[in-house]
């Protein structure tokens, strides 16, 4: 086989490659996709095209591929001490000062960490944690926690059971048992303004704790803005209401800011943005902006303590505070601080993107826009006319995918919908490309 021979890879992958969330058979027909090298906010493909990256790997790559400050600073860590556990009264240097730095852009009651390997891990370890802590408290009873429509949360088990799609929950038959949903304040087609929904949202959830007694009810999970689910931005108010209705009936409030956080709304987490002061903040994705896994859960002052008061804590994996992935996460954060990419997303081109996909709304295809910072979606509605007319729903957002793709861009399909999040580093210029190949995508649908 050559050094890239993209028909033998294509093989091999077909013969023993699972794919995660992907229709295999659909895959195969075309051939899947081999991304050759990738940078700034640019990847190349098995055919040597360049295409613009409009979701940043996985709503992650903030810094933009490439990265030499980075892969540097893994391959000194790795030289020093590859690995060492965090198990046993043991660490190592980076996993102390990046949790250090964590505290310095969380929100001031945030101050402890617990590291992981993923987003799936960081709620994972919030679930136990939060059991443990009531139990602690002698409220064992309150096990039952709450999220949200069109949230998600993760593919363990229990963040499955979490997550509000039931793409993710029907083939596996969850939620399990004690996992709640209320309603996500996603108005599109409710007939109500986003503040009305907003307002119904509230009013459920409040009759939902009471129905289940705010004496059996853990905690409640929450996206500031839901990104998987159809990037869902909060109506104005209501996240602080949300978050006074857990205080008055004592719910810890899990913000989950694995894409929100470290720069993608303009601010280094939402949950410093809106002042929600939660209880417990799980992240992951722009912490290393992907190039290594790593998973973090910050807990509150008052949690912390009672869990170095308790004794022996029966929680970690293997990989906990791995010495590379941390390293490689603080200079990842340092690029972030040194070119000032969060005030760069908040003063340019977060408004340069907005104002981009707000021109959208008058497209015939257009419904509804939304967005914030660096992240956006667009609402589809089928043509009136042509080989798409009177389309199946739930299959605009993947006929667009396919056809920005074509045009030079990535972009997510949800449903009928096209979502956007590039890179914190993309240029005027990348951005105009994006939205032009996602205009003539858009144009040929």
């Amino acid at each position: 086989m050559s050094r890239f021979d993209v028909t033998a890879l294509r093989r091999l992958d077909q013969a023993h490659l699972l794919h995660p969330f992907t229709d295999h058979r659909a895959m195969h027909q075309g051939g899947t996709h081999v991304i050759r090298s990738a940078k700034g906010s640019t990847v190349i493909d098995e055919t040597g095209r360049e295409l613009i990256d409009g979701l940043a790997g996985l709503w992650c790559v903030n810094v933009g591929y490439g990265r030499d400050e980075i892969a540097n600073a893994v391959a000194e860590q790795m030289r020093a001490v590859a690995f060492y556990p965090s198990f046993f009264n043991t660490t190592t240097e980076p996993a102390i000062r990046l949790s250090a730095k964590l505290a310095e852009h969380a929100p001031p009651n945030l101050q402890h960490t617990l590291f992981s390997n993923s987003g799936s891990e960081a709620n994972e370890t919030a679930l136990k944690l939060i059991r443990a802590y009531w139990k602690l408290r002698g409220k064992r009873e309150k096990t039952k926690v709450l999220s949200r429509t069109f949230a998600y949360h993760g593919v363990s088990i229990a963040t499955t059971s979490l997550t509000g799609l039931a793409t993710c929950t029907e083939p596996f038959d969850l939620p399990l048992p004690g996992f709640l949903y209320v309603p996500g304040p996603y108005s599109y087609g409710s007939g109500k303004s986003p503040e009305e929904y907003g307002a119904w949202c509230l009013a459920e959830t409040e009759r939902t704790i009471e129905r289940e007694g705010a004496g059996t009810i853990a905690a409640i999970f929450v996206e500031p803005v839901q990104g998987a689910g159809g990037v869902i931005v909060p109506p104005a108010g209501y996240l602080s209401a949300l978050r006074e209705l857990c205080r008055r009936n004592e719910i810890l409030f899990v913000a989950d800011e694995v894409i929100t956080g470290f720069g993608r709304l303009g601010a280094w987490f939402a949950s410093v943005l809106w002042n929600l002061e939660p209880d417990l903040m799980t992240t992951a994705k722009g912490i290393t902006s992907g190039y290594l896994p790593l998973g973090a859960t910050m807990v509150s002052r008052e949690i912390a303590t009672i869990f170095e008061s308790s004794g022996y804590l029966a929680h970690g994996f293997t990989y906990t505070g791995h010495p590379t992935t941390c390293a490689a996460a603080l200079a990842n954060l340092d690029i972030i601080e040194r070119e000032g990419l969060v005030e760069r997303v908040r003063d340019d081109v977060g408004p340069r993107f907005q104002a981009a996909l707000h021109e959208l709304a008058d497209h015939p295809l257009v419904a509804e826009v939304r967005g914030f910072g660096l992240i956006g979606a667009l609402e589809l509605r089928a043509p009136r006319s042509g080989p798409n007319a009177g389309a199946a729903p739930n299959t605009l957002g993947g006929a667009v995918h396919g056809l920005a793709r074509e045009e030079g861009a990535i972009v997510r399909g949800i449903r009928d919908l096209v979502a956007l999040a590039p890179p914190l580093v993309v240029t005027h210029d990348e951005l105009d490309r994006l939205f032009a190949a996602l205009t003539r995508a858009l144009d040929r649908l």
